[in-house]
Formats: structure tokens, C-alpha cells, sequence
């Protein structure tokens, strides 16, 4: 398996630290507002990464972080009138109800920033125990020209650089022994959340956040440390010179980047009035049908989001989603059990099909090249399947498409719709559980129902439901 490692710009055999283990860092999001669908590209891109190495049989530590103290969610807190911690969550809560639409599997560990303040203080005394950083008056920089390998990521000069940190005015900005050196903690400010720490009153800087958090769930030295390109400089530069400061050794092996999202071909933004949160998408469109644009181009290439775009991707998916329910359907009806020689002869294609899928994610994740893979197992499918064709065969077909999707990400198996008299039926059953005082199941079943889209109501003269 081959990874295009943006720390050597090149590809590299993908070799973990711990045999058969993956240890995988990605930044996550700043939660002060729903995510928009730049945020959603790395958060499907690199599910995809992970799912893969998941198929292939390795154990994936993935972490990935929310930054739940930051400059816009203190704005966003102040601008409502309550506090930062009423934001962060109210936005957390949103932020994983978008990325179950995009069906992106939980982190082994979703950390909060801060909740780890503790042991971003320990970092910071240790950066300065060593010399790489120092204090005035409560707020502590990092002596960036100290460590000898800054830029070796972003492929910067350091004598060419300006400041690499937010644009955050801190107090004593002017008093920094070199215009490069970063913040690591910086004092409160009158209505601001603080913390203690051996400085000041106050809260750490961005960066240090994932390097603390990366080693507490990781290591020292992870294997793959993912995010969006805009990354790159400063923040993850400035992680790698904190963490291999502190620690003393690598700090990650790979460095995996995606492109940014384009809208129409201009850059999104909301002054020019092309900005697009994932749920604003999610009104117009299943939440697939963005994970199967987004996968439909390679990770490393700059991607275009337009109606027209979206359109192909939604009939794209919709012909693999049709492929998988004739298959399902006409195994419902399958009357002859066991495998022709003429059906033998399509399995080596379909083993073929499968070693192109294989070769495209071990060439760097190519998602683009793994879906033609996926879309000529539709057509075999198609032009193979008929009233006729055997229940092995048949069942083979549905296991072999719906592996690959799953790799993908993408639900393709459409769930049966409720009958009438199936509704009715499970009524019944939680009205006897409740009889019997079962009030687990009678609420499982109630659950059930929701999730189906089944509302129900308890009135006097008994249970109403309706179609949500």
C-alpha cells in the first residue's frame, strides 16, 4: 500500500509503527456553527482511509479531535449571551448528526480540547524546561527559529516566513524575541473562559491542542496525521515543532492532506454568497450523495462542487443503489439453489473487478478509480442477472457490491418500507409489553418506529401513528 506522504512529497510503501495497527490522527472542526461541506471533505476522505485499512484487517486507532475553546466560539457565546461551553456542545451535537448523514463512523476517540488542559500545560512547561519556550508577562511563545527542522513540512523558509499562528491580538504581541515565535498560552481577557496555569489566568494556543491530544491517544510518534491542505502551514508545521521538541522523537510518519472545495470554480465564501453548510445540502439532497461526490475525485485534487456535479453524483449512486435491489429482489425469488458453469465463468470477473478495486485505494486511496471498479461490477450485475440466475450467484453479487460500498462508505442496501399491517403489529406488541410492564422493550419499540419514520401517539381512545 502506497501513500503520498506530504512530509517527502512523494509516495511511500505504507509501513505502520505497531504491526497490524494503525494509530491515525485527523484535526477535526472549530464547533461556533454547523459544519460546512469544506469541513465535510476531509471527514469523508480520510472515514474512507480508515475504512480501508479496517477492510484490510488492521486495528485503526482514529482520533479526531473538536476544538471546543477558540477566538469565534467565545465571539459566537458573546454575540447569544451564553457562555463558550452552551456553543461548543450545542454544535458538537450538530456536528455529529451531519456526519451520521454522511455516515462517517465515530472516532475510537473524539477528544475536547478542554478537557485536556492539564496536559497542554505539562507540554508547555516542558517546552520551556528545555529551552524551546518562554514567558511574558502570563503569555508563552515557542521559539520557532530554535527548532532546527521548522518548515520541513510546508516546505518554507524560515527566513522568508511572517508569524505562523492565528491572528489572535495578544497581549504583549510586540514583546516576542522573534516576530516568527507562536503562542502556546496567552491570558484571559475580561468575559473569557480561563483556566489556571503557572503563567496567567488563560487558555492554550490552537496548536498545542492536537499535540497533546495525538500523544495522550496515540504515541509519541503516530503513523498518519491527516487534515485539509490549509493545515499544512501553520498549524500543522507548528505541531510537528512542538511535539518532536517535547517528545524527542518523530512525531508522525505520514502526512496525508486533502484539496480544498471550490464552489462553481470560486473559492467558498460567504461574502460571495457561496457558502453551503452540509445541512443546507442535506435539504436538497441525501447526505450519500455527497459522500459519492466527494469520493468520485481523488483526495489530493482540487474538487468542484456544482448543482450539475451533484445531479450526476446523485444519478451515479442511484444506478449502483438499483443494481443492489434488483440483485436483492430477484434473490427473493431465486428458485434454482446452486451455481452454473456459465455464472463459475462470471466470478472470475467479478475477482478481477475486486483486484482493480484493491490496486486503486493501495495507489494512494484512489477513490475515483475504486468507484469505475464498483460501477463495472453494477454492469456484470446488470447484464448478468436475470429470473433465472442462481441463488449462489445472486448472493455472491449482493455480498461482493456491498463490500466494496461498504469501503466506500455508502449505504446502498435501501431498507424496506413498513407495511400498514407491520406497524400495526409491532403497536400491538408494545401494547402488551407495557401490560407486562416490559417498558424496555415497549420503548425499544417506540424507537424502532421513529427510526422508520413512525410517529406515534397515546391517546384515550388508544395508540395513534402517523408517517413523520
Amino acid at each position: 500500500m502506497k501513500i503520498y506522504n506530504t512530509l517527502t512529497r512523494k509516495k511511500e510503501e505504507f509501513v505502520p509503527t505497531e504491526e497490524g495497527k494503525v494509530k491515525m490522527y485527523v484535526c477535526g472542526p472549530t464547533v461556533y456553527n454547523l459544519i460546512h461541506i469544506g469541513n465535510a471533505r476531509p471527514m469523508i476522505c480520510f472515514d474512507t482511509v480508515r475504512r480501508y485499512f479496517e477492510y484490510k484487517g488492521y486495528d485503526v486507532n482514529y482520533v479526531s479531535n473538536f476544538t471546543d475553546v477558540d477566538d469565534k466560539i467565545i465571539k459566537k457565546a458573546i454575540e447569544e449571551g451564553v457562555s463558550s461551553e452552551e456553543i461548543s456542545t450545542r454544535y458538537i451535537a450538530e456536528c455529529k448528526k451531519d456526519m451520521e448523514g454522511m455516515n462517517i463512523k465515530p472516532a475510537t476517540t473524539h477528544p475536547l480540547a478542554t478537557n485536556e488542559i492539564d496536559g497542554m500545560i505539562d507540554m508547555i512547561q516542558t517546552l520551556i524546561d528545555k529551552g524551546y519556550a518562554y514567558n511574558v508577562n502570563g503569555t508563552v511563545y515557542y521559539r520557532t527559529r530554535k527548532f532546527e527542522g521548522y518548515g520541513k513540512l510546508s516546505k518554507k523558509n524560515i527566513d522568508d516566513l511572517e508569524a505562523g499562528h492565528r491572528s489572535i491580538q495578544v497581549a504583549g504581541e510586540d514583546e516576542k524575541e522573534d516576530p516568527l515565535d507562536f503562542v502556546l498560552w496567552k491570558p484571559k481577557k475580561e468575559g473569557e473562559p480561563y483556566w489556571e496555569s503557572p503563567w496567567s489566568q488563560g487558555r492554550p494556543g490552537w496548536h498545542i491542542e492536537c499535540s497533546v491530544m495525538s500523544k495522550k491517544y496515540l504515541a509519541d510518534t503516530i503513523d498518519i496525521h491527516a487534515g485539509g491542505e490549509d493545515l499544512q502551514f501553520p498549524h500543522h508545521e507548528n505541531e510537528i515543532a512542538q511535539s518532536e521538541a517535547a517528545n524527542g522523537v518523530p512525531f508522525a510518519k505520514y502526512w496525508m492532506h486533502n484539496a480544498f472545495l471550490n464552489i462553481d470554480n470560486k473559492k467558498m465564501s460567504k461574502s460571495l454568497g457561496n457558502f453551503f453548510t452540509v445541512r443546507d445540502i442535506s435539504k436538497e439532497y441525501d447526505l450519500q450523495v455527497l459522500r459519492f461526490f466527494m469520493l468520485s475525485a481523488h483526495y489530493r485534487n482540487p474538487i468542484n462542487f456544482s448543482h450539475d456535479l451533484m445531479e450526476a453524483a446523485k444519478n451515479g449512486l442511484d444506478r449502483i443503489v438499483t443494481a443492489v435491489t434488483n440483485v436483492n429482489e430477484l434473490l427473493s425469488h431465486a428458485t434454482v439453489a446452486d451455481i452454473t458453469a456459465e455464472e463459475k465463468e462470471h466470478l472470475a470477473t467479478v475477482q478481477t473487478i475486486f483486484d482493480k478495486f484493491d490496486a486503486a485505494m493501495e495507489d494512494d486511496f484512489n477513490t475515483a478509480d475504486a468507484i469505475a471498479a464498483v460501477f463495472e461490477l453494477v454492469k456484470l450485475a446488470n447484464s448478468t442477472t436475470n429470473d433465472a440466475s442462481s441463488k449462489e450467484y445472486l448472493e455472491i453479487l449482493f455480498t461482493k457490491i456491498t463490500t466494496l460500498t461498504d469501503v466506500l462508505g455508502l449505504k446502498v442496501v435501501q431498507e424496506k418500507e413498513l407495511l400498514d399491517s407491520d406497524i400495526e403489529a409491532l403497536i400491538e406488541e408494545r401494547q402488551q409489553a407495557r401490560k407486562d410492564k416490559n417498558f424496555a422493550r415497549a420503548d425499544e419499540i417506540r424507537g424502532l418506529l421513529l427510526d422508520k419514520g413512525i410517529v406515534l401517539e397515546d391517546t384515550r381512545e388508544g395508540v395513534r401513528w402517523k408517517r413523520a
